[in-house]
């Protein structure tokens, strides 16, 4: 194959062989049309049998100081305080450097990656756009355990692993959209072990500590160089056909909080006081039980005395028992003394007690 001069047009057959002199007077071959113009080139560039021209060598000079200024400026590199910088050699990584001012081969031989490492990223679910709104009912609504639909909208606040920056650069295409579907995922898988009562109110703090791990074990599995600091729950709600009944659920799970609330601060109150009266009263009851036996003990002794005395003098005893008794006995109620010793009629004596007022009724 051969090129034809004259017509400018495309390669066709003038010879033997693609590199073979073709036919007698046809052009040279393409290598050497090429060889023969840089012949040209050189001997105008250097006349005379290739001497070299005055001015050729002061071009070099500038050539070649040109290409060193370029090779210096092209090299260094600044990063930010925020940034670690990726340092890739024909394409392959060769190591992270620290902010500041770093050095790297130039284009095209090396190129620099700049990884916002220390940014705050957030990522919304629920929401459409970057700013939340409007919603995106399809990310929103989730399946509850007990088979229910709900609407939960939240945020996931991660930022890229500083210890592994080059995990997120290299590891994961489109990182962000992997973090996002990641936080969908296992939203939903969290939703899907709990009631509906529980997700509108008792386990939103659980939701969000569980959903946080099990991210960052699926993004840590990815090898994405990712780091969840937190996921908050924006909104979690009932379907928007069922709102109204949900909110009567949680108003009567709320007035029914506060009444064992209320009755178990009645009952903190009433206990303390009802043990309180009760020992105050076994308190009692032990008291009279000591007293009511020492004094069966003291009669006891006491009884003992007297039966040992009895049984030494028993006549003298049962006398003085008899004046101990008629003592007690008509110790305090007036006396009349009448003698009926004799066969005519009863002579009283002067009353023992005159002078003391006999009560009202009393016998004489």
């Amino acid at each position: 194959m051969s090129w034809n001069s004259n017509s400018n047009g495309p390669w066709r057959p003038s010879g033997p062989g693609p590199w073979g002199q073709g036919p007698s007077g046809s052009p040279p071959s393409d290598v050497e049309e090429i060889i023969r113009r840089a012949q040209e080139a050189l001997k105008r560039i250097t006349p005379g049998g290739g001497a070299p021209r005055p001015g050729f060598a002061g071009v070099g000079i500038l050539i070649l100081a040109a290409l060193i200024i370029w090779f210096a400026l092209d090299s260094f590199y600044s990063v930010q305080p925020n940034e670690v910088g990726l340092n890739l050699v024909l394409g392959s990584y060769t190591g992270k450097t620290p902010a500041g001012l770093n050095w790297n081969w130039p284009w095209p031989i090396g190129s620099v990656i700049k990884v916002p490492v220390w940014d705050q990223q957030i990522t919304l679910v629920g929401y459409t756009g970057e700013q939340g709104s409007p919603e995106n009912l399809g990310e929103a609504q989730m399946l509850t355990g007990d088979q229910n639909i709900v609407d939960v909208r939240f945020r996931v606040n991660w930022q890229i692993d500083p210890a592994k920056p080059e995990n997120f650069a290299f590891n994961v295409y489109s990182p962000r959209d992997a973090v996002k579907a990641v936080a969908e995922s296992v939203m939903r898988e969290v939703v899907g072990l709990k009631t509906i009562d529980g997700v509108l109110t008792t386990d939103r703090k659980s939701i969000e500590s569980d959903a946080q791990a099990r991210m960052q074990a699926v993004l840590d599995s990815y090898q994405a160089g990712v780091v969840v600091k937190q996921v908050q729950l924006q909104s979690v709600d009932a379907p928007q056909q069922a709102i109204s009944a949900y909110r009567d659920v949680i108003a009567a799970q709320q007035d029914q909080q506060r009444a064992v609330n209320e009755a178990e601060t009645y009952a903190n109150q009433i206990v303390p006081d009802a043990r309180g009266r009760a020992s105050r009263i076994l308190a009692e009851a032990n008291a009279y039980k000591q007293q009511t036996i020492l004094d069966a003990q003291g009669q006891t002794a006491r009884y003992l005395q007297i039966f040992a005395q009895y049984k030494n003098a028993p006549q003298v005893t049962r006398e003085r028992m008899y004046l101990e008794t008629m003592e007690s006995v008509l110790g305090g109620m007036s006396k009349t003394f009448i003698d009926t010793s004799g066969t005519s009629a009863p002579v009283p004596y002067i009353a023992i007690d005159p002078l003391q007022s006999k009560p009202t009724g009393a016998a004489k």
